[in-house]
């Protein structure tokens, strides 16, 4: 892509406003929901307002990488801001809850677009030597939507309604529509090729089969038998997607790609990563709240440093490139992950709040310079006609990772629960429900709030626990890489 007639600051705004946008989604619509909740009367589908969002967008995540370096990634990406818009809209139109999670399908179909592309466009624009600090500067939009999103969820629902949570992604999204067509040239020279639509259509299957599993075990909603049968359909739709890329001349994710031991290593320590991530996102706010007695709002916060220090770790990375391997690199942001994992794993029940500012900023230094690290790695272990499948796999990998490990971690958490209240007399899960929100946590029984509050501390002590086992598997995957990467630096951008 032509760097020339680009306007490289005006772009890089424009991609940050459309990660921004489809970053704050999740968080402003929990904002909102209890008010959905109340006005569309569907809180048993509640929580598929969520996972079909994400399930569509992880999978529309590979067919978009693929159609990013054939088709060009401005088309891409225009078109997948374009499905959001329209998306958004039809949500904040909706007036019951089936056709609302209906459109957040079609919402997530456009968000499968955002994240991938944009960091595909990053790389066309950027030398490997700033793309790092570009990439966190980027990637800063989460941790600035998690912030702002329940202000400004809370601040629309009570001055406006939650139909303008979905809304306001209109103008926003057409100014970043018109941005990206007026200052990104599209100077890509389209290739012929033909659809790989058996391997869509595996991929999606397996993608859908697993993640589905995975979201409906971690709420305790399936049987063994059920369990087994999406592990099957699982694995076969895998094994005929393989089957179908080996057979076809262009194949949605070339199987060559995974003959790179450096590649098939970023992808998978991101995924792991991507899983301790979640555990520590979900469960560091519930420490707050049911052990330290905090509002919601006020929880949340417990995360922020690790949103500011993503952004320093994604400079650290750009920094550490110039001189290290990404094996170095990747280890140095690991020993920062596996601290802060061990402080949270083994901090007593009367840990004071302040602590966690100080375990989030380790944590967080770590997640921006791994993610930054392996998303950069990635990409520039593939031929330049393969970045856009390369980021996306990217993308998608992290992906699998968080919707797995969150499933996991909820699983841990229920049994630990419940091996609690089995054995002291007088709890209940309804209880533990009840401790977790500190509003509801005063109509307790004072008497048993310290049992109540070991049995909720034994449960995050084993989560987190588990999620300092994600960084020591991360820290063997990728000795096996030790001899098999160089710098970065002054290799192909």
């Amino acid at each position: 892509m032509s760097k020339q007639h680009t306007n490289v600051g005006v772009v890089t705004g424009a991609v940050f406003v459309a990660t921004f946008m489809s970053a704050i989604e999740g968080t402003i619509v929990s904002t909102a929901m209890p008010t959905i909740v109340g006005d569309l009367h569907g809180v048993a589908l509640m929580n598929w307002v969520f996972s079909i969002f994400l399930l569509t967008n992880a999978l529309a995540t590979p067919i978009y990488g693929k159609l990013a370096d054939t088709v060009g990634r401005k088309s891409v990406f225009l078109a997948g801001l374009i499905i959001f818009i329209v998306g958004s809209t039809l949500s904040g139109l909706s007036h019951s809850m089936e056709t609302l999670i209906a459109w957040r399908a079609l919402q997530g179909i456009g968000a499968g677009a955002i994240m991938p592309v944009s960091f595909t466009i990053l790389a066309d624009i950027y030398p490997v030597e700033q793309r790092a600090r570009v990439m966190g500067l980027n990637g800063s939009a989460w941790g600035i939507a998690a912030v702002v999103a329940p202000l400004l969820g809370g601040f629309i629902v009570d001055q406006l309604s939650w139909h303008w949570i979905f809304f306001i992604n209109i103008p926003i999204g057409i100014i970043t529509v018109l941005l990206i067509w007026a200052f990104l040239d599209d100077n890509f020279e389209r290739k012929p090729f033909t659809m790989d639509w058996g391997g869509s259509l595996w991929l999606s299957v397996g993608l859908l089969a697993l993640m589905l599993t995975f979201q409906l075990l971690g709420n305790g909603q399936l049987s063994l038998t059920w369990v087994v049968v999406g592990l099957v359909v699982t694995v076969l739709a895998f094994w005929l997607f393989l089957r179908q890329e080996k057979r076809t001349a262009d194949p949605l994710i070339p199987l060559t790609l995974f003959k790179n031991r450096t590649f098939v290593i970023q992808n998978l320590i991101a995924a792991l990563v991507s899983g301790f991530l979640m555990g520590f996102e979900v469960y560091l706010p519930t420490w707050t709240q049911g052990l330290l007695g905090l509002m919601a709002s006020q929880a949340g916060f417990a995360i922020t440093p690790s949103s500011l220090m993503w952004i320093v770790g994604s400079f650290i990375a750009g920094r550490l490139m110039l001189n290290h391997t990404p094996y170095q690199i990747v280890n140095i942001s690991l020993s920062f992950i596996l601290v802060g994992g061990l402080l949270m794993a083994f901090v007593p029940m009367t840990t004071p709040f302040w602590c966690f500012f100080v375990i989030a900023a380790i944590c967080g230094t770590g997640f921006g310079i791994t993610i930054t690290t392996t998303t950069v790695t990635v990409q520039s272990q593939v031929p330049v006609e393969d970045v856009g499948v390369a980021t996306s796999f990217n993308t998608l990998s992290r992906t699998l990772g968080q919707t797995v490990m969150i499933s996991v971690f909820g699983i841990i958490m229920n049994l630990a629960m419940a091996r609690g209240v089995a054995t002291h007399k007088g709890t209940s899960l309804a209880m533990m429900n009840q401790l977790i929100n500190p509003q509801t946590a005063k109509g307790l029984p004072s008497n048993l709030l310290p049992t109540l509050h070991g049995i909720l501390y034994q449960g995050l002590h084993v989560i987190f626990i588990a999620a300092v086992i994600l960084i020591v598997i991360s820290f063997m995957v990728n000795f096996l890489d030790r001899k098999g990467t160089q710098r970065l630096t002054g290799k192909r951008g």
